[in-house]
């Protein structure tokens, strides 16, 4: 059996006296496209920050291809093969498209940032941002400034700048927030293209998608996890009603 792409065992954080992650336990097959479901404040998005170094556990063990990642910094942890994006954008809203790419593709080459030298003059560089941009269809935006683009095409960059990171894991925090209904059709496509060799884990409120993305299901709720299986067991589980609709 192949090593799983994300292994997390006994996952424990706590808010001073509060939990909020209680003994989780999760794996995750290569390639897999995998969905976090849960109510609002069921501990989705705190299980994403756990993984990617952005909260530090209370206990507990998180393997990226059997390479522990507690105790690393974020940036190592990308070093591993790790990437996300947020529910909320976090771009640069003054530089162009290009730019930004540029920016996570010198994240991951680990090169250093030079003040005095100009950034926008490494043609090399500008040429692989503009071939990640091509994969998620932003080529023709790659000189327009994101604050003077329409949010839909800011949620596809944040997926390029991830992408850009070369990731073996994928992490996508509600990437169709937000969206209209055209936009979520491009999203959704997007979604669907990504390499089968990246193994993907989404937190998303629209079910329809979701379910249709997803081929193995984990259900949170006040931070544990009541039920993993495939979307036709999770549906049929009664738990999954009673955390919805407290039937």
């Amino acid at each position: 059996m192949a090593e799983p792409a994300l292994e997390i065992s006994g996952l424990f954080k706590q808010f001073g006296g509060l939990p909020a992650i209680c003994d989780v336990a999760l794996t995750i097959r290569p390639g897999e496209r995998h969905l976090l479901l849960g109510p609002n404040g069921a501990g989705k998005t705190t299980l994403f920050n756990l993984i990617c170094g952005d909260l530090a556990p209370t206990a507990g063990s998180i393997r990226l291809f059997g390479a522990e990642l507690v105790g690393l910094p974020p940036r190592k942890r990308t070093a591993c093969g790790l990437a996300r994006t947020y529910q909320i954008l976090t771009l640069f809203p003054h530089e162009t498209f290009c730019r930004n790419v540029m920016l996570a593709l010198n994240g991951r080459r680990g090169a250093k940032w030079r003040a005095w030298r100009p950034f926008g003059g490494d043609a090399a560089l500008r040429e692989e941002a503009i071939a990640v941009l091509a994969r998620v269809k932003l080529a023709d935006l790659a000189d327009r400034p994101v604050c003077e683009t329409a949010y839909g095409d800011r949620r596809r960059l944040e997926i390029a700048m991830a992408l850009a990171l070369s990731p073996r894991l994928l992490l996508l925090d509600e990437p169709l927030a937000g969206l209209s209904r055209d936009e979520r059709v491009t999203v959704q496509t997007l979604l669907d293209e990504l390499p089968q060799e990246v193994t993907v884990v989404l937190i998303e409120h629209d079910m329809d998608v979701a379910l249709a993305f997803a081929e193995r299901i984990t259900l949170l709720h006040h931070g544990s996890v009541v039920a993993t299986g495939s979307r036709a067991e999770i549906a049929a589980d009664p738990r999954t009603r009673e955390v919805y609709l407290g039937a």
